[in-house]
């Protein structure tokens, strides 16, 4: 399918002042009229159910850039305030399973079971003391760049408080086209900030303050997490004013592929519904305990607006990235040096299921080859975590850095040791 990059919005203006045009407005209620005496009503027309389906449209955006592609996962960077409408682009279909009628069956009472005790810790969540821990921690990133010749503001993302030396994560897409940034702590400080480095590959930035009196965001681990957990995201959305804007959601799923540009794709994201709007870029998604899980990074968006699907970087990807970034302004892209595709068996009632990742072709002067790997093995977990598709094992594998050891088990049982490479320039 075939679709035109849109042009970039207006740069360096205030957001607009919503309209009723913009947005969807509650009517004030009117006085109650008087209650008339009750009357029978008559019996209510039958009608068909109206269908619930839309034509969607899912697109990328980059920080002051916006762009539509055809291909991959559809999403918008939840970036910039200063970003015009989102653009049109590739549509997906919904379709409704057809209704299948059963035939009456006689039903037996059913038995008495004792529920397990639940524990209310996994259920319960107080927004307020998440907020009170973890707002101090996160930031509004300010962006100056020149535009049609001048030097201004150009926009506004949302930072995360990594260490009390004054390192500050974004994402990359945030910081790409200015030239000088400044940070507005939660607090109203504000301060001069420097770019210590960038992550194309993984949509991750790290900036510098001088500041005192910090407060780092404590850290996670997104695999603790099950679909349904808690998940509140901390935000500076639309380059507003004030402290920073706390929404509540749940974990939606995991692992989830995102396209944010003609040649970027982003693997083993976050999917939260916890709302995060333009401008909440680079801020943090945590979970019910305040710790730091994701780095919110992109939304998905139809022709009416934002639709509840955000998504956030892992952790596990986070730390490495920043920490690499941190010590040399640098982070490595892992390479195996194979190409490969997920592998299916065949189940017993005539189905298949994915069971790991079969190697096609090796490349040469590469870290497989070294190792040992043969095109037709079928890699089905790495350092003990199992993987069942391709996604996954690149997922799992922007973990590690360029020249980490890890283990690989093969679908027989064998393991091989594999020192990581560093991915070659395009």
């Amino acid at each position: 399918m075939n679709m035109e990059n849109p042009q970039p919005g207006p740069l360096g203006s205030e957001p607009p002042v919503p309209t009723p045009e913009m947005l969807d407005w509650a009517a004030p209620s009117p006085e109650p009229a008087p209650i008339p005496e009750p009357v029978e009503p008559p019996a209510p027309p039958r009608r068909e159910k109206p269908s619930s389906q839309g034509d969607w449209k899912w697109f990328v955006a980059a920080a002051v850039v916006a762009a539509a592609f055809t291909t991959g996962a559809f999403v918008a960077a939840s970036d910039t305030a200063e970003t015009a409408d989102a653009p049109n682009a590739m549509p997906v279909a919904v379709t409704t399973p057809p209704t299948t009628t059963l035939p009456p069956v006689t039903a037996a009472p059913a038995p008495v079971v004792e529920p397990a005790p639940i524990d209310t810790t996994t259920l319960l969540l107080d927004a307020s003391l998440v907020g009170d821990t973890v707002i101090p921690s996160v930031v509004t990133v300010e962006i100056t760049g020149e535009v049609l010749g001048e030097t201004g503001r150009i926009g506004s993302g949302s930072g995360v408080v990594f260490d009390d030396q004054g390192h500050i994560i974004t994402n990359d897409h945030v910081v790409a086209a200015g030239s000088s940034y400044q940070v507005v702590l939660a607090d109203g400080r504000v301060y001069p900030a420097e770019l210590i480095g960038t992550d194309p590959t993984t949509d991750l930035a790290v900036l510098s303050i001088g500041a005192q009196d910090l407060r780092p965001i404590a850290i996670g681990s997104s695999d603790q997490l099950a679909v349904g957990d808690p998940a509140v995201a901390v935000g500076s959305p639309l380059g507003l004013q004030g402290t920073p804007s706390l929404t509540v959601g749940v974990i939606s799923a995991f692992g989830r592929e995102v396209q944010t540009d003609a040649t970027t794709r982003l693997f083993g994201m976050l999917q939260t519904d916890a709302p995060i709007t333009q401008g909440s870029s680079g801020g943090a998604l945590v979970d019910g305990a305040g710790r730091l899980v994701g780095i919110t990074t992109a939304v998905g968006v139809s022709e009416v607006g934002i639709e509840g699907i955000g998504f956030a970087t892992p952790i596990e990807v986070v730390t490495r990235v920043v920490g690499e970034l941190i010590a040399s302004g640098e982070a490595s892209n892992p390479f195996l040096g194979i190409f490969g595709e997920t592998s299916f068996a065949d189940t017993l009632d005539g189905g298949s299921a994915p069971v790991g990742v079969r190697i096609e072709s090796i490349e040469s002067d590469t870290a497989a080859q070294a190792a040992g790997l043969n095109a037709g093995d079928v890699i089905a977990a790495v350092d003990g975590t199992s993987i069942k598709t391709m996604e996954e094992l690149v997922s799992l594998l922007r973990r590690y850095g360029s020249g980490s050891s890890i283990e690989l088990t093969l679908e027989d049982g064998s393991t091989i040791a594999v020192t990581l490479g560093e991915r070659p320039e395009a």
